[in-house]
């Protein structure tokens, strides 16, 4: 079983394996690389009974209601985690994620953007979904503006995901497989790409300034 991989995930723990990959990915920012936008998407469409490439079928209303859930206590766990122990976990200039620098960028980021626009928008974004709730609680941002954009956030992103994935697991019906590997390709890209924009912009900004 591999947790990276959505579909070996989804046969291997069902519900279960979903619902714990959504809490550590948003709550634990050490495990870096788990598939937390195609898991959703494949989710939904093995809940329409479509694809078989998934061997377990999920309940629709218990992935629409359980996964906002656990993605909304993870990223608090992440917050609470940032709080308590973040400018330690930060400290450590021989990191290839949490050094001193990445956690400058992480506040310049979120002080250009905005603090709530930054937990919405990360949320869509791999390696910065791991890192922005830990950093928003480490730059001390209220307990009752983060659950704000957390709950809201959390409710778009899955939402979103799932219902897409349901919907094109009953539009495509027994042609389903041929698809999910080229949707999920776009989706890890489309999600990826703002990260990559932000730092070629970056890029070409410092060496303008050079």
């Amino acid at each position: 079983m591999n947790i990276f991989n959505a579909n070996s995930a989804i046969n291997s723990f069902g519900l279960t394996g979903i619902f714990a990959i959504l809490f550590v990915e948003t709550g634990l920012p050490l495990v870096i690389g788990l598939p937390g936008d195609s898991l959703l998407f494949i989710a939904g469409v093995s809940a329409s009974g479509t694809g078989t490439a998934l061997h377990v079928h999920i309940s629709i209303l218990a992935l629409a209601i359980g996964a906002p859930i656990f993605a909304i206590a993870g990223s608090q766990f992440g917050h609470h985690l940032g709080i308590k122990y973040g400018v330690k976990l930060f400290s450590r200039p021989d990191s290839k994620y949490f050094n001193p620098n990445r956690l400058k960028s992480a506040e310049k980021w979120m002080d250009k953007y905005g603090r709530g626009k930054m937990i919405f928008l990360g949320r869509f974004i791999p390696v910065v979904r791991h890192l922005v709730n830990p950093v928003a609680g480490i730059l001390e941002m209220p307990y009752k503006k983060f659950f704000f954009w957390n709950v809201i956030s959390a409710l778009v992103w899955t939402q979103g995901f799932i219902w897409a994935g349901y919907f094109v697991g009953e539009k495509l019906k027994g042609s389903v497989d041929h698809y999910i590997l080229p949707i999920v390709a776009i989706i890890v890209v489309l999600s990826v790409a703002p990260l990559a924009w932000e730092i070629f912009k970056e890029w070409r900004s410092r060496k303008h300034l050079s």
